[in-house]
C-alpha cells in the first residue's frame, strides 16, 4: 500500500475520533475523573514529544544544543518568564551553543 493511503487513512481515523467526541453525552465529559484523565494525558503527550525532540536524531539518542536550549527554556519557565521570552531564550541558547561548536 502506498504511503499516501496510510496518511489518508490516519487523517480519516483522526477526524472520525474527533467527530465521535462530539457525539458523546455531555455528562460523561463533565465528570471530574474525565477532566483529570484528559489533563494527565495531555501533559504526558507533551512531555514525551519534548523528550523525543530534545534527545532523538533518527533512531539514535544524542546530546547536543537542543538539550542546552531545553535547559535554558526550563530556567526561564522557573523564573516565570512569559511564553514568548521562554521561546526566545531557548532559541538563543541553541544558537549560541551551535555557534561555539556544540551540536
Amino acid at each position: 500500500m502506498n504511503l499516501w493511503w496510510w496518511i489518508i487513512l490516519a487523517c480519516a481515523a483522526a477526524y472520525g475520533l474527533k467527530l465521535l467526541g462530539y457525539l458523546l453525552p455531555r455528562r460523561w465529559m463533565d465528570n471530574e475523573r474525565m477532566l483529570r484523565i484528559a489533563g494527565t494525558v495531555t501533559i504526558g503527550l507533551l512531555a514525551s514529544l519534548t523528550a523525543v525532540n530534545a534527545f532523538a536524531s533518527g533512531q539514535a539518542l544524542v546530546v547536543d544544543a537542543r538539550l542546552g536550549a531545553l535547559v535554558a527554556a526550563a530556567l526561564a519557565l522557573l523564573l516565570r518568564a512569559p511564553f514568548l521570552v521562554v521561546v526566545i531564550v531557548g532559541a538563543a541558547a541553541a544558537a549560541l551553543l551551535r555557534l561555539v561548536g556544540w551540536g
